[in-house]
């Protein structure tokens, strides 16, 4: 992403009303502003995505400064190490998410029917994105007040994959492996969400979620394999195992993870591999089956216990 001369601010489009008047500050005067030592500015600025030289643009505004001023004073709690990753992780989103909002809105803009320009719509996106923003970033320290400030949970990570990715995408052009991406990484989150998951990012071809509960987890697995019925999709597999993870940085970590990736890499076109864990809490539940498979031989695991979940013929998913 090129360096911009608005982008620290997170604001393409100039000045609002609100901060017209402000004093504005190039890089090097920010730096100067906030006290902090030249080469942790180095740092944090290829961090957030921006080349490492010095620019006479005026890049922040009096509130830029007062807020990173809060993220520059958090030394005391937080180890400069992770002070790097988070500015590291929102410059990677913030870069990859604007890429894909600049080359949509130019879309837009080059209809003749579209009534506004690009600083309009600009405006309009960034102010959308505060909203969403501020809601999910409420219901993510609401989790974490539910389940203490430790960043370890009990969870069901979940990971569901293209079946014959890498051949698939070698015989059709680049404009229909976009909408076939584009349509599974869309048509996943709805179903995660709808049971209650939460996606925690896509991989091209994959995607991983969590679960609190198995029985949600179970029956949205049953799901995303529907969405490859009437050649919407290729067929899918899933792989879902529970237990202890860290969470850091919206990512999860932990055994579960590469458990789960795992028995989604050993399931069979159109199947759910579940872990024992999660067998025995879904064991009674009528709207499941579990078939019984022998032990698998994966990298990093010789005897890996799985069993097949399907929906059971004359459950309530079937009716």
């Amino acid at each position: 992403m090129p360096e911009d001369s608005r982008s620290l601010a997170g604001d393409d489009r100039g000045p609002s009303v609100a901060d017209v008047n402000e004093p504005r500050y190039t890089r090097d005067e920010l730096i100067a502003q906030l006290g902090i030592k030249p080469e942790f500015a180095e740092k944090a600025w290829n961090a957030f995505g921006f080349v490492r030289r010095s620019t006479d643009d005026k890049v922040a505004t009096e509130s830029d400064v007062a807020a990173l001023r809060v993220f520059a004073a958090s030394s005391g709690a937080m180890p400069e190490a992770t002070q790097i990753a988070m500015a590291r992780a929102i410059g990677q989103t913030m870069s990859r998410l604007a890429d894909w909002q600049a080359d949509q809105l130019r879309e837009i803009a080059d209809d003749p029917d579209t009534p506004w320009d690009l600083d309009q719509m600009s405006a309009a996106l960034g102010q959308v994105q505060q909203l969403i923003w501020r809601r999910h970033m409420a219901l993510a320290l609401e989790r974490h007040v539910e389940h203490s400030a430790d960043e370890q949970f009990d969870l069901i990570v979940g990971f569901a994959d293209i079946v014959g990715y890498t051949s698939l995408s070698r015989r059709i052009d680049l404009t229909d492996l976009e909408a076939l991406l584009g349509s599974f990484e869309d048509d996943t989150f709805d179903v995660v969400v709808d049971h209650g998951g939460r996606v925690v990012k896509t991989l091209g071809d994959a995607v991983m979620f969590t679960f609190e509960d198995a029985h949600a987890a179970a029956a949205a697995a049953i799901r995303i394999h529907e969405l490859s019925e009437n050649d919407h999709l290729p067929p899918l597999r899933v792989g879902l195992a529970r237990g202890p993870v860290l969470t850091r940085l919206g990512d999860v970590f932990g055994e579960p993870v590469n458990i789960a990736s795992r028995l989604a890499g050993s399931a069979r076109p159109g199947t759910t591999l579940i872990d024992d864990t999660i067998a025995d809490e879904i064991s009674a539940d009528d709207r499941f089956y579990l078939k019984s498979m022998p032990s698998l031989r994966v990298r990093g695991y010789k005897h890996l216990k799985a069993r097949v979940l399907e929906a059971h013929r004359d459950g309530p998913l079937n009716d």
